[in-house]
């Protein structure tokens, strides 16, 4: 079944239009003609200066989704909460646990803020779901659950630990997509493809199989990656043959740019403010 009516908005990016806040964050906002949908959260205030600025309601949302537990995807989650007394939160369980990213020896906590987990905690444990495998929230909306880690080329895209002393590799096992399906094919949100962006797409494939992609938005955390790795996904990009590549957030100005020049006009970098229609 698919959605008679697709329309997403990027709320929260790292670049945006004219007028609106930019920060290091990703929030989409997804209307399927029949669900509210917003996919992450970003840091809070970008959230809360782009959604009135931009038209959207957010007391209107009966859905909140929550890609993984970074605080660039979740700090606006109290904002959200206090906007609806009726939203249903999904999120794997790993996005409450502590996680670091370790740079030149230093460690950096990068975990849900704690305004957000005590607003997550206070929250009807009715309207909470956690989801440990893919599931569908809709007949025309999914998502993924943890994602198969099968491309030997894709990694966690950084620096990423459970412990401050950098002991425990942290596998952002709580990564999750969210897809739509259209008469046009499959439109795939992304938050920050920790899982790889190519696993991604071929754990959806798998999930929805015959129906191609028809677009992927978000990040793809290609901020860091090699000539390796950034030319086996333009590869599997090309096979997978999407008709629109929207980048943003952690994809990183330098990989878009690549993109952008190995694949054309497929390639469309987003910006909060950006609204496309399906």
């Amino acid at each position: 079944m698919s959605a008679e009516e697709l329309r997403i908005t990027v709320v929260v990016d790292n670049h945006a239009s004219a007028g609106l806040a930019a920060e290091h964050g990703l929030s989409l906002w997804i209307d399927t003609g029949t669900r509210h949908i917003l996919f992450d959260t970003g840091q809070g205030p970008a959230l809360a200066a782009n959604a009135p600025a931009l038209g959207i309601d957010l007391s209107r949302a009966d859905t909140l989704v929550l890609s993984h537990g970074h605080y660039d995807h979740t700090g606006g989650l109290p904002l959200v909460l206090d906007a609806s007394d009726h939203i249903q939160v999904y999120a794997h369980a790993g996005v409450v646990q502590p996680r670091y990213s370790i740079r030149d020896g230093q460690a950096r906590l990068i975990s849900m803020p704690h305004e957000a987990m005590a607003a997550l905690d206070h929250m009807d444990s009715e309207r909470l779901h956690w989801v440990p495998e893919p599931m569908r929230l809709a007949p025309n909306v999914g998502l993924t659950g943890p994602i198969e880690r099968r491309t030997p080329y894709e990694d966690t895209g950084g620096p990423f630990y459970l412990d401050p002393e950098g002991v425990r590799a942290d596998p952002i096992v709580d990564d999750l997509a969210l897809w739509v399906s259209t008469d046009e094919g499959l439109v795939v949100c992304v938050g920050c493809s920790h899982a790889g962006l190519i696993n991604t797409l071929d754990q959806i494939r798998r999930l929805d199989p015959g129906r191609p992609i028809r677009a992927v938005i978000g990040g793809f955390h290609l901020v860091a990656a090699d000539e390796e790795r950034l030319t086996r996904t333009v590869a599997a990009l090309r096979n997978i043959a999407p008709r629109c590549v929207m980048p943003c957030h952690c994809t990183g100005d330098a990989a878009t740019a690549y993109l952008k020049n190995a694949l054309g006009e497929m390639v469309q970098p987003a910006c909060a403010g950006a609204i496309y229609r399906f």
